[in-house]
């Protein structure tokens, strides 16, 4: 734990307070009603810090297991990949990207919410495939590796597809978290193309 803060500071800082500001909300409901992203205040100027906060909550145990499990595997190696700087402008400016078409989505629905942190970590996932192409990944119950680039294109189409069904789960944010996770990363680091592209070629 120690050597997390030492090279991956920011990484650190995110995933304990993301815990722990997630494990309080489970015991004080009124938490929720403070953090939880409203596009419907958001979009009349009201709350506009819930863009941020919903995503240091989340719905039950096993959403905060899962978004902190992908968490783990991706942002550490992440930051020490593209800095702690970049890295922090990465996190926050995508978490607040991924909730936009939410906003303007939700903008009339009074009574929706949403929370969590999985726009963020979408583009920690996508950031981390740019510079990883031919890292593999294992999803849970499949026990044959999955190629990153095969995972991200099935991620963007299902994200896509669900975010057209009715479903408690914000897939709008997964689908814009990756694409501002894209879009920052290669910003940040032009020359991520070229690699990313050699890369596969090899």
């Amino acid at each position: 734990m120690e050597s997390f803060f030492y090279d991956t500071p920011v990484a650190g800082i995110i995933f304990l307070l993301t815990i722990v500001t997630s494990l309080y909300a489970f015991s004080n409901p009124q938490v929720y009603g403070k953090f939880m992203l409203h596009p419907y205040s958001v979009s009349r100027g009201e709350r506009v810090y819930s863009i941020f906060t919903s995503g240091l909550i989340h719905k039950d145990w096993s959403h905060l297991f899962f978004n902190m499990f992908s968490y783990y595997m991706f942002a550490f190696t992440l930051e020490r990949q593209i800095g702690s700087v970049k890295f922090a402008i990465l996190y926050i400016a995508s978490l607040a990207l991924s909730d936009m078409s939410t906003i303007i989505k939700h903008k009339d629905h009074f009574w929706y919410n949403s929370l969590g942190a999985s726009g963020a970590i979408s583009a920690i996932v996508f950031s981390y495939i740019l510079f990883f192409p031919d890292a593999s990944f294992y999803l849970m119950f499949i026990p044959i590796p999955i190629n990153s680039v095969v995972f991200g294109i099935l991620y963007l189409v299902y994200s896509a597809y669900a975010s057209k069904q009715s479903s408690n789960i914000n897939h709008d944010a997964h689908f814009f978290g990756a694409l501002a996770g894209i879009i920052i990363t290669i910003i940040f680091n032009p020359g991520v193309l070229n690699h990313f592209f050699t890369q596969l070629l090899n």
